[in-house]
């Protein structure tokens, strides 16, 4: 069954607000833009970057996150955390400024440090935190906030491009939602495959407490879980070692979101029943052209990745349409300035939020 511009719309309604437009609905535009973003590859290391400035009224506008990562603390001055795995869960707020007059989906990486917030991405705080200082952090959000983004990045991805990306796309969408960053050890080089993928199963427990604590929290009606790449490897076994110690995923947790999805086929289907029943719904985004999947594809004997199928093959639509409350866009022509295409299975059993 294809579903074109309104199911895409429904998921931008759900990821925020957008400017100006009516009923709430994030532009369809803008969204397109953002997650185009959010799939483009770790740009070139940036040293000092998190080196916080000060800045009394920042010339463009600001995101606030709090950031959950299992890298071990770095030393060296302005790279906060490391691609190294670290021996406890770490707790940090970040405050990244964000340019005015800049293209949606882009990243102004600072030129020299200090950077011109004027014209460059800059971060103004980064503050480390214990779990009271958490919910204290989110008291502090605002009252209308009450739903919960985690953005769990890909691989190749240092430590300041998971903060600057997330940021871009908070900002990109103009999203209502409490944005949490979980980051967790990638060396960001593209021969460190196997050791990025070794990462993401040294951190799915912490990352399930992340998620089960943000569901628990009095303080959230609602979470939406945004991975990208190897991150959905590790988002999607996180749910499924809650679902398996707990018997269902919890209730709160309604929305999963996987771009380019770093998967074998054969693996996200039983991923996917081992679930259960009561799931939250699950949108894919496909890209046939992401060349991390190409790499991910070669090193796993040719194994097809979620991310990169091809929606005309007869086979995999089936395959992915068979699954129960899943969503699939093919946003492989976005490049070329087309609407995506989409298949789903069954409409997500829950109203989108406006």
């Amino acid at each position: 069954m294809m579903w074109g511009r309104d199911l895409f719309v429904r998921y931008a309604r759900m990821i925020g607000r957008g400017r100006g437009k009516p009923a709430g609905g994030v532009s369809v535009h803008l969204l397109l833009c953002a997650i185009t973003g959010l799939m483009l590859a770790s740009c070139a290391p940036r040293e000092g970057v998190m080196i916080p400035v000060n800045v009394d009224a920042p010339p463009g506008s600001k995101v606030d996150m709090l950031v959950a990562t299992t890298r071990a603390p770095s030393t060296e001055p302005g790279v906060v955390f490391s691609g190294e795995r670290g021996a406890s869960l770490s707790l940090a707020n970040v405050v990244v400024s964000v340019p005015p007059n800049r293209e949606v989906g882009s990243i102004q990486w600072p030129s020299r440090i200090p950077p011109d917030p004027t014209r460059e991405f800059a971060v103004t705080r980064v503050d480390t935190l214990n779990r009271a200082e958490v919910t204290r952090w989110f008291n502090n959000q605002p009252n209308n906030r009450r739903r919960v983004l985690v953005f769990v990045h890909g691989f190749n991805t240092r430590f300041d491009a998971s903060v600057f990306r997330f940021a871009q796309f908070i900002h990109d969408t103009d999203a209502t939602l409490v944005p949490v960053l979980f980051s967790w050890p990638s060396r960001g080089r593209l021969t460190d495959y196997i050791y990025d993928r070794e990462s993401t199963n040294f951190s799915r427990s912490d990352l399930a407490m992340v998620l089960d604590e943000a569901a628990r929290s009095r303080h959230v009606d609602d979470v939406v879980v945004l991975a990208h790449s190897m991150g959905a490897w590790l988002t999607m076994e996180a749910l499924r070692e809650m679902a398996l110690r707990n018997g269902r995923i919890p209730p709160k947790i309604s929305s999963v979101i996987l771009a380019s999805p770093d998967l074998d086929l054969d693996v996200f289907e039983r991923q996917m029943r081992d679930l259960g029943p009561k799931r939250p719904s699950v949108a894919v985004f496909v890209d046939r052209n992401d060349r991390a999947l190409g790499l991910s594809r070669l090193l796993a004997g040719q194994v097809s990745r979620v991310g990169a199928v091809d929606l005309t093959d007869p086979a995999y639509k089936e395959r992915l349409e068979n699954g129960s409350n899943i969503v699939v866009l093919d946003l492989t022509a976005l490049r070329g300035g087309e609407m995506p295409s989409s298949t789903a299975a069954l409409p997500p059993r829950r109203r989108w939020c406006s």
